[in-house]
């Protein structure tokens, strides 16, 4: 893999159930089939203290506190994130992929939870500063398909997260918030999520080989 002053950030956005994490795995292998250094990791989560947030946040006791409390948990997770994982791995010049990132925020704190958008913003500028996706990619599919998929993954004993359990009527609400935050963001791809993985998977390479060839990064 050829030298750069930074690598390349990618990250995964999608209902429940749309295959963000078996994507993410083939995208992680392929890449470094090609010989490049690969960063895996997710949101809320990433590091020992963000993943104990994730906890929180998932479980549902972070509700309590009220959403814009529970948006300053994920804020201060992301962080913690960016600053011990993300940032150090892209000035290495690794290529990460992240499961989840500041879309999601976007969509599940500020258009479903009610948080104030601008709120969310002077947050994302905190956490981030300018550690920001050079690549989103949005696997979009029906939320009744995608509901029947994470339902399918859970084991016998596994709950369903805080999300996951939520009425169809709130899947199609974040899927339109989704795509409405897709309209405003030319980083971001939509990649139809339906289908076998291997012809999601196709359509996922193809974009980031765009992008990679734009940044002058072999794909070779």
């Amino acid at each position: 893999m050829e030298n750069r002053d930074r690598g390349l950030f990618i990250t995964f956005e999608g209902g429940e159930g749309a295959g963000k994490t078996s994507q993410i795995t083939r995208l992680s292998d392929r890449l470094s089939k090609l010989g490049h250094s690969v960063t895996v990791t997710r949101e809320p989560g990433g590091t020992p203290g963000a993943e104990i947030m994730r906890h929180v946040l998932l479980s549902g006791v972070g509700e309590q506190f009220g959403p814009e409390m529970e948006a300053m948990l994920f804020s201060a997770a992301r962080h913690d994130h960016v600053n011990n994982v993300i940032q150090p791995a892209l000035e290495k010049g690794d290529i990460v992929l992240c499961d989840r990132f500041i879309d999601s925020t976007r969509v599940y704190q500020g258009g479903s939870g009610k948080v104030d958008m601008n709120f969310l913003h002077v947050l994302e500028d905190l956490a981030c500063e300018d550690c920001l996706p050079d690549l989103t990619l949005l696997l979009d599919m029906d939320p009744k398909e995608g509901m029947r998929r994470a339902k399918a993954r859970r084991g016998v004993d596994e709950k369903p997260d805080r999300f996951e359990k939520e009425a169809l009527a709130a899947q199609e609400k974040r899927r339109e918030g989704f795509l409405s935050v897709a309209k405003n963001e030319t980083r971001i791809r939509i990649i139809d999520a339906s289908g076998t993985f291997e012809a999601v998977e196709k359509r996922i390479w193809k974009d980031v080989k765009s992008v990679m060839s734009k940044k002058g990064i072999s794909v070779r």
